[in-house]
């Protein structure tokens, strides 16, 4: 039952109408006006390429399709979401299992299912579904005592079986956001610093045998590539450090104001790969400058810090975990893009929420402000029951 609030809301009494003038508009329009820059730079990222010339205008009906899930999500009752938690992770778990016997490949990774005419990607509802599980247990399970390891086992396994799933498509970038959006989820649950000193510890230590055991040929050229360009040795420009180099010329290029919409170089002849999809804040950077490409990600912090605001102000342990979770999840899409585009990363094939193309990644993205819009209208809400 919703307990009484500063805000006054009740779900048990209020009205669609009042629902939807209450949800939080000023961080709906920051996302609408972030997803507009999206769609104009995918613009000029596709001008001069005939084949991709359809891409923007299919980004715009995505954008208003998953401006309406947003809305959908931020309405349905806080309460709702938590009885829905562990049957939408179980579901999603059912979709990997799907994939790997069913699944459709392309780009050399079998990520997707085919229902009907949509090619869905399973993996990338799991970093909303995970989020409502681990918040749904923490809200059942979480006390003032709760810093030991046992405590914070089934959400580590919670972690650990979508994961494992994952990573055998493969796809290490999702992978290793769930691992570190869900590591934020247990950090949050009050573990001990010695315990985490100690997992991290083990997590360095395994790096060798992860990448001789565990990482396919390709992914450990990448890491290669990756380690030569930071420590200074000479790499390949034309086969595994081209998409690097060309990104840093295309960024180095772009000086304080950019060359102009739509006269960038790179952009324009088509010099990086995937500047449509992982690489799209290069044509940011070489069109827009410096100046504007920092305006772009100030606009992302707004937004996250927006979103952690709402989390802080939440009654109930599953709507601060929820808020903070979904929060996260954009955080480390934004963090891995933008250290894998400078170079800071290997290449991990993480796209960039709401500038780069893509349906399913638009939909995740809704989906988790979605969740914080709820957890906005249902601050007041205490959850007693567990």
């Amino acid at each position: 039952m919703a307990t009484a609030g500063a805000s006054g809301l009740n779900f048990s009494r209020r009205t669609l109408f009042s629902s939807f003038t209450s949800l939080p508009w000023g961080l709906i329009l920051l996302i609408c006006g972030m997803a507009v820059i999206g769609v104009a730079t995918l613009y000029s990222a596709t001008f001069t390429n005939p084949a991709e010339a359809d891409l923007p205008m299919r980004q715009a009906t995505r954008l208003t399709a998953a401006l309406l899930v947003l809305i959908f999500v931020g309405l349905v009752p806080l309460s709702v979401w938590l009885k829905l938690a562990w049957p939408a992770y179980l579901v999603t778990v059912i979709l990997l299992i799907a994939v790997e016997f069913f699944g459709v490949t392309g780009g050399g990774a079998q990520r997707w299912l085919q229902i009907g005419p949509i090619a869905v990607q399973p993996s990338e509802f799991m970093k909303v579904t995970l989020t409502l599980a681990l918040a749904a247990y923490y809200h059942k399970h979480w006390n003032d005592s709760s810093g030991g390891f046992l405590i914070h086992f089934p959400a580590l396994i919670l972690i650990l079986v979508p994961a494992a799933l994952i990573f055998r498509q493969p796809d290490f970038g999702t992978t290793l956001a769930l691992f570190a959006s869900g590591g934020v989820l247990i950090f949050l649950g009050g573990l001990y610093k010695r315990v985490i000193f100690s997992v991290a510890a083990i997590a360095v230590a395994s790096v060798p045998l992860v990448y001789m055991f565990v990482l396919q040929d390709y992914q450990r050229e990448r890491v290669d590539t990756y380690l030569a360009q930071l420590t200074g040795q000479s790499v390949n420009v034309m086969d595994d450090g081209y998409q690097i180099e060309q990104a840093k010329i295309a960024i180095g290029s772009g000086g304080w104001t950019g060359k102009g919409y739509m006269e960038g170089t790179q952009s324009q002849l088509d010099y990086i790969p995937e500047q449509h999809t992982d690489f799209i804040l290069t044509v940011v950077a070489e069109e827009f400058g410096f100046l504007a490409t920092s305006g772009v990600l100030l606009l992302w912090m707004l937004i996250l810090g927006m979103g952690m605001v709402i989390a802080m102000r939440a009654a109930s342990l599953f709507g601060r975990f929820a808020a903070v979770g979904a929060v996260a999840t954009v955080a480390f899409y934004i963090l891995f893009n933008v250290a894998m585009v400078l170079g800071l990363l290997p290449v991990v094939g993480v796209p960039l929420p709401l500038l780069s193309y893509g349906g399913t990644v638009m939909l995740t993205t809704a989906g988790c402000f979605g969740l914080v819009c709820a957890v906005h209208l249902g601050r007041d809400e205490a959850l007693h029951g567990k």
